[in-house]
């Protein structure tokens, strides 16, 4: 058994689907690859998302310590700004290899 954050897992691979697996957290995680993101501007690059699913996997990721949330309190409207941190940017290439395979399985198994 392996323990992170107070979470056991029976191996590493169900600690690393435990941290991004889902339906969103590794789009959220792709997303921020390319800096940081508002609230609003990753709601809107993932469509169909939910508000409440969206901030239910931003509050999971950086409870994880994979993604900051940083909030401007200087003028209003609030701003807060999701980004990958250190321990975050080390998933890089994990994600990238994920979208790659998905582009291979799209082009080369995906029968419409």
């Amino acid at each position: 058994m392996h323990t992170f954050k107070g979470k056991e897992y029976p191996c590493c691979t169900s600690l690393t689907m435990g941290i991004i697996g889902g339906k969103w957290k590794t789009v959220i995680l792709f997303y921020l690859i390319g800096g940081k993101l508002r609230y609003s501007e990753l709601r809107k690059k993932m469509g169909s998302v939910t508000e409440r699913t969206l901030s239910l996997q931003l509050q999971q990721l950086q409870e994880d310590g994979v993604i900051e949330r940083k909030v401007y309190y200087n003028k209003p409207p609030l701003k807060v700004e999701y980004s990958l941190t250190e321990f975050g940017k080390t998933l890089i290439p994990l994600l990238e290899n994920i979208a790659q395979w998905g582009d291979y399985a799209l082009e080369h198994h995906a029968k419409n």
